[in-house]
């Protein structure tokens, strides 16, 4: 495990709370409290990552989350997709709808949003001015950027009156913020390496941190998992008394790529339950592993259906069909065609590889890759030589970004192929421009930080040219 560092390092003065008046002053309050998602180590341990904390700042707050309805996503790779799918087909059965995610990609904002608008940025500067006094009385062990962000998500859905909200944990499960909740149902997504030091380096270890949402009595659900995973999952369920299906095993669920010259390459998916049967829907976002994920938000709208939540079966398709995500496959620009893709460990840039194979038409691909040091580094590169015709490595831009001289020589050393290095993203792709013509294919990839960073040097880059919206 990492050493565990001190809860306040690198942390500025917090702004008093009786100057939060305006949405940038709320910005840089959140700035000055601790943020492990900007550190470069960070201990996995009850000291740094507790839910004692949590509850106490809840309880200052009145317990918003013991208002909530919810369903309570964890897992590797898939949790943004899935929570997208299912919040879709809700939102357009009639119900009023929250989604909490992470990280997010340009504004602060993403992570709260009902119904597919973010939360406004008055009602962040309140919610922020409301608990920013409540810090100093907590102690010496602060509530995190984390903690705190994920408190005013439960404000804002309760205030806001939503019937359920979609939450998605943000590293692990059994320590993580979220992990106050008691959701109408849970899910797991597919589980694989990364945030090895925290979480620990078998997938049984990992597996063990996801599991530790289930909560007595409250369904769970289970994407496939690899053998020793499900063997983790089932023993932590029985032991909670939280029953567990997978789909695929014991929910009928299946999935095929076609391609037709009508509707182009994509893939469908069938689940069948005793209140619901979908058949060859086509999953709104491209890639086999979109369809294992578009099972499990399926599979969890079977289960609010059962709870009996209004949901009916042909708005929920033509909700599903909308979804978009953004930072996931997402073409920012069409000359040079330019993608973005959050792949942040080595399975997500597998899927990425072999997505981008079979959904997109293209001559050659110019990956510019930048990672965090505490990732699989070596498995991600293993991956990238599978599809990319060039390779430009760059820099996060945040303090755990790895160097990329020293991404470079190990991709050069790993595939025998050669590879340049940029210092910045705009320099990566002065590189990229140069090598590319219409037919070729620009892939930025490696971390959610750097998708960010690219869609806003892009929008800046081509300030006059037109974006499109997805592959």
């Amino acid at each position: 495990m990492a050493r565990s560092i001190p809860l306040r390092t690198g942390a500025r003065k917090k702004t008093s709370s009786t100057t939060i008046r305006t949405y940038q002053s709320a910005l840089t309050f959140l700035d000055s409290v601790a943020n492990y998602e900007k550190m470069t180590r960070v201990g996995y341990n009850a000291n740094n990552f507790n839910l004692a904390r949590m509850n106490r700042l809840l309880a200052a707050l009145d317990n918003p989350h013991k208002n909530l309805r919810s369903v309570h996503v964890a897992g590797t790779k898939g949790k943004g997709s899935t929570c997208m799918m299912l919040a879709s087909m809700l939102a357009n059965c009639g119900m009023k709808v929250g989604l909490y995610t992470s990280p997010h990609l340009v504004d602060i904002r993403e992570r709260i949003q009902i119904n597919g608008q973010m939360i406004p940025e008055t009602d962040l500067t309140r919610y922020v001015a409301r608990i920013a006094p409540l810090i100093k009385r907590l102690g010496r062990d602060e509530p995190t950027f984390f903690d705190i962000l994920t408190a005013i998500g439960f404000l804002y859905f309760v205030d806001q009156g939503v019937d359920l909200a979609v939450i998605e944990t943000g590293l692990g499960g059994r320590l993580d913020s979220t992990n106050v909740l008691k959701p109408e149902v849970c899910a797991i997504t597919s589980i694989s390496f990364d945030h090895v030091n925290q979480l620990g380096r078998t997938l049984p270890l990992i597996a063990e941190e996801k599991a530790g949402i289930f909560k007595p009595g409250v369904p769970a659900i289970s994407s496939p998992q690899p053998p020793e995973v499900c063997e983790v999952l089932v023993r932590v369920a029985e032991k909670v008394k939280a029953p567990l299906r997978f789909t695929g095993r014991d929910i009928e669920f299946s999935y095929r790529f076609e391609s037709s010259r009508a509707a182009g390459p994509q893939t469908r998916v069938s689940l069948i339950t005793p209140n619901c049967r979908f058949e060859h829907l086509p999953v709104p976002l491209p890639g086999d592993h979109q369809a294992i994920n578009c099972g499990l938000a399926l599979s969890l709208l079977t289960v609010l259906k059962d709870k009996g939540f209004p949901i009916e079966d042909q708005k929920a398709i033509e909700g599903l069909a909308q979804t978009h995500m953004p930072g996931r496959m997402e073409v920012i620009h069409h000359d040079p065609r330019i993608m973005v893709d959050g792949a942040h460990n080595a399975a997500s840039v597998e899927a990425l590889m072999r997505a981008i194979g079979q959904n997109v038409a293209y001559d050659s691909m110019v990956v510019i890759f930048g990672c965090r040091t505490d990732k699989d580094i070596p498995g991600m590169l293993d991956h990238i030589q599978l599809g990319a015709d060039k390779v430009i490595f760059t820099t996060t831009g945040s303090p755990r970004s790895a160097d990329p001289a020293e991404l470079a020589a190990q991709y050069i050393e790993r595939s025998g192929k050669m590879a340049q290095v940029a210092r910045t993203l705009p320099e990566a792709l002065d590189i990229a421009e140069r090598a590319v013509t219409r037919e070729d294919l620009i892939c930025i990839t490696g971390s959610f930080y750097l998708v960010g960073q690219a869609k806003q040097v892009v929008a800046e880059r081509y300030v006059s040219q037109p974006k499109l919206r997805s592959a």
